[in-house]
């Protein structure tokens, strides 16, 4: 048994073994209907309960898929539905009863901490399907679709964010040190990525460029991120921010100073921060990023259940 918590607690060479997995898995699926079952049904019979605190489409269809496909099932909680949600009952004896009900428990929450008490008293994996300062299913799903576009390991590619310092900023950063990336940041000074995470590339001994210029953070990249600037709980002053933000929208202009064959990527919902015309156009793929995090995630449950092969 295995959890799925932060990139930076995954050892490379598994985070690789996940990646190649799901290649595999891909190629094998291709005259497959939606839900038609993987050869071997290598989860049947195993239930992956989800929990979610927060709104959530992409990780919540695509777990779903991900453990059918693998012959298994799945049932979705809301925490204000449990007890847990009022407060009448602790961590510590909800975690109890999941690992007596199910096989896995994959959880979006408002809480590192919670993530980690349920980790303390689970004894069934535990997979963040996002958190605060993670969100390493989604990132780990980029590393795998950026391979897959550009048909080069991701260490040979100079990597880009433009964008707001979140929780998948971090699991980005994370996978540059895992990868050995580089990674380009562009965001104004008062969104850089925060003291913690910047210590722990040192620590690491690995580097990551940050700028407060868009120019030139998209200066000859391969691939540019973003994600949505004002977040769904952010409690800023949302103006200021947008106000902020204002010169690092994606737009063709900055798609200029980035290599020739560079593509965008955007985790979605979007917002304002890339043109229309480059989210809708060639250099786009969000939606092949979209689907890929099923194929990804296949191979992330087969980690934390014992059973990639």
């Amino acid at each position: 048994m295995k959890h799925f918590i932060n990139l930076k607690d995954i050892p490379s060479k598994d985070l690789r073994k996940i990646i190649t997995d799901a290649k595999k898995r891909k190629s094998s699926r291709r005259k497959l209907n939606t839900l038609e079952i993987d050869k071997g049904a290598p989860l049947k019979g195993k239930i992956l309960i989800q929990m979610f605190e927060k709104p959530s489409l992409r990780t919540r269809m695509s777990f779903y898929l991900a453990i059918k496909q693998l012959g298994g099932g799945t049932l979705t909680l809301r925490s204000n539905e449990l007890h847990l949600g009022q407060g009448g009952e602790s961590i510590s004896d909800t975690a109890k009863v999941l690992s007596t009900y199910g096989d896995g428990f994959m959880l979006r929450t408002d809480s590192d901490k919670k993530i980690e008490d349920f980790k303390k008293y689970l004894s069934i994996p535990v997979i963040n399907g996002l958190s605060p300062s993670s969100h390493p299913t989604q990132v780990l799903s980029d590393v795998f679709t950026v391979e897959e576009i550009t048909k080069k390991p991701i260490s040979q590619l100079n990597i880009c964010w433009i964008g707001d310092s979140n929780n998948v900023l971090d699991s980005l950063i994370a996978a540059s040190v895992k990868f050995s990336f580089k990674l380009s940041i562009g965001c104004p000074k008062n969104f850089e990525p925060g003291k913690e995470v910047r210590n722990w590339v040192k620590k690491n001994k690995r580097k990551i460029y940050i700028y407060n210029d868009p120019k030139k953070a998209a200066s000859g990249a391969d691939v540019i991120f973003s994600d949505k600037v004002i977040s769904l709980n952010d409690k800023v002053n949302k103006k200021k921010k947008i106000q902020a933000f204002k010169k690092f929208k994606i737009d063709k202009k900055l798609m200029s100073f980035a290599n020739k064959n560079c593509i965008f990527l955007h985790c979605l919902p979007r917002g304002n921060e890339v043109s229309e015309d480059i989210f809708l156009g060639k250099k786009s793929h969000v939606w092949l990023q979209a689907l890929n995090r099923v194929h990804v995630q296949k191979s992330i449950l087969l980690y934390c259940f014992g059973k990639l092969r």
